[in-house]
């Protein structure tokens, strides 16, 4: 029941005694009052709360970047109390741990980890406490947190950077489901990518990957994206993104899929009839070295690289890049990067994709 103060402030001034208001002209009074505080609770109205909100909620929570770029996470005081900090933090996938990036009391800064040695406060005025990344990397797509630190009430805004990019499966030369999670992990990052993110391989989905074979995300899943629905895929369901749940990551061997993002450098083709060791050679003769995998996909997707003519890769295997499909460049209907496989590297049938930075 309410207390006596409440029941002051709800009948103006009213001193309430015991015999002046029945229970039924008691509860009339009262209702419209008790309905309205648990209406404006339940909506998460923030005049329900008790207490100041000094951060301002951010306007756009996603923000979305590239590799190489700078980007920057907002975050503002709507009024700041007497003495405070702020702490960046990234969220790890899971939520199971953040890992300090920078903490500022509004004059000074001091940086954490890796991250922090590319992260500063933008400080475009005296509540500004935002976040700029400098040279951003594939890894640092993810979550992130802005915490205000007063020692009475503590809050935090949280926020999403993403990364534009292309996911790609990958297999080594001795064939499919090989890796286990850690193999998979490592492939990815000589291939100039990381593996990608549930986020990540369902954008890709939806923006056309259609792949039979299940392979490791980044977040210890296993999972493959289907658009066509066919009986080796998994039956004839729906489309989607079909799953193997978490799996055991030792134990366990499955393809990868990963992500990269655009390249600070270029990607080209020489022509030829060449071994894999000439392919080397011919790069490095132009001050390039043979692209990797990631390389590729990269410049097909941002670059729109179109070339009709298999290359040696570094990994041995032998791609091209398709931006206009047509029935002489792989019969697809689709755009795409298409592969011969892993030839032997003595075959001096092809020419190969050098990268210059």
């Amino acid at each position: 029941m309410p207390t006596l103060c409440a029941l002051r402030t709800v009948l103006g001034g009213l001193l309430v005694m015991p015999g002046w208001l029945t229970l039924p002209t008691l509860c009339h009074l009262l209702l419209p009052w008790t309905f309205t505080v648990f209406f404006h609770k339940a909506l998460g109205d923030p005049a329900s709360h008790l207490g100041p909100h000094y951060l301002l909620p951010p306007i756009h929570e996603v923000i979305h970047s590239r590799r190489g770029a700078t980007a920057t996470l907002p975050c503002v005081l709507g009024t700041p109390p007497p003495s405070y900090k702020v702490r960046w933090s990234k969220v790890e996938p899971g939520e199971l741990q953040e890992t300090p990036i920078l903490i500022t009391n509004g004059l000074h800064a001091r940086g954490y980890g890796p991250l922090g040695g590319r992260a500063r406060m933008r400080r475009g005025h005296r509540l500004d406490a935002s976040l700029v990344i400098a040279g951003v990397r594939l890894e640092d797509e993810g979550r992130y947190r802005c915490e205000l630190i007063n020692g009475i009430e503590d809050e935090s805004v949280a926020l999403t950077l993403r990364l534009e990019g292309v996911v790609f499966p990958y297999q080594p030369s001795r064939g499919r489901y090989q890796f286990n999670y850690y193999e998979a992990k490592q492939a990815c990052e000589e291939q100039d990518g990381r593996l990608a993110t549930y986020a990540q391989l369902y954008q890709a989905w939806t923006e056309g990957l259609d792949w039979c074979n299940a392979g490791w995300l980044l977040e210890g899943s296993v999972r493959y994206p289907v658009l066509t629905a066919r009986a080796p895929c998994g039956g004839r369901g729906r489309p989607g993104i079909r799953s193997y749940g978490p799996r055991d990551r030792k134990r366990d061997r499955y393809d990868a899929f990963c992500f990269t993002s655009a390249l600070a450098g270029h990607v080209f083709f020489v022509p030829g009839r060449l071994t894999l060791s000439e392919a080397h050679a011919a790069c490095r003769r132009r001050g390039a070295v043979v692209a990797k995998v990631g390389h590729l996909y990269a410049a097909w997707k941002f670059s729109a690289l179109d070339q009709c003519d298999g290359g040696w890769l570094a990994d041995g295997s032998v791609r091209f890049p398709i931006t206009t499909p047509r029935p002489r460049c792989g019969g697809l209907p689709d755009p795409g990067v298409r592969s011969f496989g892993f030839p032997r590297p003595q075959q001096a049938a092809y020419g190969t994709y050098c990268y210059s930075e």
